[in-house]
């Protein structure tokens, strides 16, 4: 049996036209005809020629991104040497071949419009009927940002460096060295003094930031990232949100976060898909690192909210029930009073900030065969009926609904995967641009990566999301 072999001096021809470069049910070309269904005076982008000598043609250059980005193709060498040698880039451009310096001035100047990329996708999908807005899913995950951990500063760690620069110059100053010169020990004690006063500097600079921001530290390199915490351990990043409909999948929203937690964001995420969408959901469920009473009641009444609370979480998974805990008291709305386990009634007493005190009599307590497991106070037990409690009571309820039930174990397969499509199909585990602009700009083009994938599959195929592209 032969072996196949080839020779390289073969005389061989590619298409005489680019056109015959790719198949007619080769992707790229689904990418091409989305673009050109694009509004690109909506997008903000400008096909006025500015006389620049390496001025490409923008929709080219769009183009580029949104089919680069689909395929895990970022950085802009990459995908100059993709224009150079991968035959559905060359298709895609028409035989351009920008430099890398062009591809990512153009990414530089245009994050505007690469953020906006996403919701005319959105309200291409709802026109093809891919996109209901009817159950809305969010979740959020850690992306590393363009910066280092060694550039994050805070208060107490500026404090350290210069305490330890102030150390060496005293012992310069104190204990010269037998060995340096007079002149070596002037130029390392002047070197020593501009760190310091570099530093000082940097101290009052993080001061400044944290006063304005109301963050904990400032990363010298990317001042929009935070410290965010994953299964490879502590690094700069964002907090990446999704919002994912319901009835196929496709994102309806993103948006790149300077924190590291998910709590109090999902008010803002629904504003963003109603804002994309055009119209509200009926239902929105996020997990309970969304539960926070506070930013949910700002929500729209009619929007139902499937989100649990994290002790509800915590006794699903196994976590044991506290006997005495706020949960075991039931309230009594006619007369204002709660009733604690062993049958007494604890009164309304005082109001606090975060809620009515209602508290029980000090005799009861201490007579009670509880006493010391419930509480140890002599004057009686307290508890605090939050501001927010018959919102608190209604997720609770709904989430523990035959339907909440239902949806909530949509979730994980509806919008979970989207991150690991992100990370592991689109090499998207660190964003390029710095700035929470960019970042911006970069988690659009990975959703519309997304959902161009998806559309493609379900529109039967590559000619069949053409012919619906060209009839929308």
């Amino acid at each position: 049996m032969a072996y196949n072999l080839t020779n390289r001096q073969q005389p061989m021809l590619l298409p005489s036209i680019i056109d015959d470069y790719v198949s007619i049910e080769d992707p790229v070309r689904a990418y091409d005809a989305f673009v050109d269904t694009l509004n690109l005076q909506e997008l903000g982008l400008t096909l006025m020629p500015r006389g620049n000598a390496d001025e490409y043609y923008p929709k080219a250059m769009l183009k580029l991104f949104i089919y680069g980005y689909a395929y895990g193709i970022r950085s802009s060498r990459k995908l100059e040497r993709a224009c150079q040698h991968n035959l559905s880039f060359i298709w895609l451009m028409g035989g351009l071949k920008p430099d890398y310096r062009t591809i990512a001035r153009f990414r530089q100047d245009h994050k505007e419009v690469l953020k906006k990329v996403l919701k005319q996708c959105v309200r291409l999908c709802i026109k093809l009927g891919l996109i209901e807005g009817n159950a809305l899913f969010i979740d959020g995950s850690a992306m590393r940002a363009d910066a280092s951990m060694k550039h994050t500063w805070d208060i107490k760690r500026c404090d350290r460096h210069i305490q330890k620069l102030n150390e060496r110059i005293d012992r310069l100053v104190d204990e010269k060295e037998p060995k340096d010169s007079d002149a070596e020990q002037e130029e390392n004690l002047v070197k020593l003094k501009g760190q310091l006063r570099d530093k000082e500097q940097l101290k009052k600079a993080v001061e400044e930031f944290i006063n304005e921001t109301q963050r904990k530290s400032l990363n010298t390199i990317d001042s929009d990232s935070v410290n965010t915490k994953g299964r490879q351990g502590t690094h700069a990043g964002y907090k990446a949100q999704i919002t994912a409909d319901g009835k196929h999948g496709l994102i309806v929203n993103s948006d790149a976060l300077s924190q590291s937690m998910d709590s109090n964001e999902l008010h803002g995420q629904v504003q963003g898909a109603q804002e994309n969408l055009g119209y509200k959901p009926k239902v929105v469920c996020a997990d309970s690192g969304y539960y926070s009473p506070e930013t949910l009641n700002k929500i729209d009444k009619d929007i139902t909210l499937v989100v649990p609370s994290p002790e509800t979480m915590r006794l699903e998974r196994g976590g044991e029930a506290n006997p005495f805990n706020k949960e075991q008291f039931i309230y009594n709305e006619a007369t204002d009073t709660y009733t604690c386990p062993a049958g007494k009634i604890l009164k309304y007493s005082t109001i606090k900030e975060q809620g009515r005190v209602y508290q029980a009599q000090g005799r009861d307590c201490r007579a009670c065969a509880h006493f010391g497991a419930c509480t140890k106070r002599r004057n009686g037990r307290t508890l605090i009926r939050m501001t927010h409690e018959a919102l608190q009571q209604s997720l609770k309820a709904v989430y523990k609904s035959d339907v909440g039930q239902a949806i909530y174990k949509l979730r994980q397969q509806t919008v979970e995967l989207i991150f690991g499509h992100f990370k592991r199909n689109q090499s998207a585990g660190q964003f390029l641009l710095r700035g929470r602009l960019g970042v911006n700009a970069e988690l659009s083009l990975l959703s519309t990566g997304f959902n161009m994938a998806r559309m493609i599959t379900l529109m039967g195929g590559v000619l069949g999301l053409i012919l619906r592209l060209k009839s929308a």
